[in-house]
């Protein structure tokens, strides 16, 4: 018995001398991680969870201060800063990073994912992965995808029961060109504009309306400056969790491992986090006076018609890449 309890004791050691080493290779480090979203959102649960998962997963050493809200400027900002090494992290729509490799132009086709697990396989197999390691030679490091979800659109002026109500409403978006051109393709007035101006845009009547899940509109208290929600389901918003390169470049392999560990285990946590609210937010939305519509099968399906050539033009650019996403979508299909 004693050779016993002198063999387990050996064995604890040993595996305390093995933590001990691996978190000799973290340093104290602070890391900043920004977002548009506010506290409350699913996007921000998942950043408190990542960072929480840092922590753990380093000993302790390792911080991560977060700034959601858009309190360090807009997206673009944010990448900006990532690629110069003064922010290390940034959860966004992958459809921004287009401005960085325009293959990410595919994440903001209307109607190209069905499910949220359709999305999942995709972003999270070698199709998600290989586009990821497009933005290294940008200066970012893709972590993980995380999920916004499917976008609905809201309105200040009328409620949306057919696609021809679409037409004139003067619409916020996200400021990239496929965004732009669905918009133009309804007939509505594109109005490119950066996330933290929306709000008052919609409240000063700038804007007629804006198009974004359900979890934003409600986080960020959209309903209180728009009457109307249509339930479009129009596209859907992968998230794109990126790292500064500079940055990454100065991390130990043991801080790397922390980092993209934390970063999938949150991924996973986030995603359940948004599919789970989503019922209670419509609801919420009811509550707080929001008009509800929804199209029917024959208005979703002319909404799909008009949207095909802005698909078509924005994919004859990337040709390759779509054909990828279609052959991944077409297994997943079968």
């Amino acid at each position: 018995m004693p050779s016993l309890i002198r063999r387990f004791a050996l064995t604890a050691a040993a595996a305390l001398l093995a933590a001990t080493a691996a978190h000799a290779q973290v340093q104290d480090r602070t890391l900043k991680f920004a977002t548009q979203n506010p506290k409350g959102h699913p996007i921000v649960m998942g950043m408190e969870k990542f960072a929480e998962l840092v922590t753990a997963k380093s000993g302790g050493k390792m911080k991560v201060n977060l700034f959601p809200g858009g309190v360090l400027g807009s997206d673009q900002a944010n990448v900006s800063a990532v690629q110069g090494g003064t922010l290390e992290i940034v959860s966004l729509n992958s459809g921004i990073l287009a401005s960085q490799a325009r293959e990410f132009g595919i994440y903001d086709f209307p109607f190209m994912f069905a499910t949220p697990q359709e999305a999942d396989a995709v972003v999270d197999g070698a199709f998600g992965k290989a586009m990821h390691q497009k933005l290294e030679a940008k200066g970012i490091v893709g972590l993980a995808y995380w999920e916004l979800g499917f976008r609905n659109i809201t309105n200040s002026r009328r409620p949306i029961a057919k696609v021809d109500d679409i037409a004139g409403l003067k619409l916020r978006v996200i400021p990239n060109a496929i965004n732009v051109d669905w918009v133009k393709a309804l007939g509505a007035n594109p109005t490119p504009l950066a996330f933290p101006e929306l709000y008052a845009a919609l409240e000063q009547k700038a804007v007629d309306g804006q198009e974004n899940p359900l979890s934003a509109i409600l986080a960020n208290k959209f309903f209180e400056v728009q009457k109307n929600l249509a339930i479009t389901n129009h596209q859907y918003n992968p998230q794109s969790l990126i790292f500064s390169k500079k940055v990454w470049d100065t991390l130990s392999a043991d801080e790397k491992k922390a980092v993209q560990d934390a970063a999938s285990e949150a991924a996973r946590y986030q995603r359940q986090a948004n599919r789970d609210k989503a019922a209670g937010d419509l609801d919420a939305l009811k509550k707080a006076g929001m008009q509800v519509t929804e199209l029917s099968a024959a208005e979703q399906a002319k909404l799909r018609e008009k949207l095909k050539p802005v698909v078509d033009k924005h994919g004859a650019a990337i040709a390759a890449t779509v054909a990828e996403m279609q052959a991944e979508l077409a297994k997943l299909r079968k």
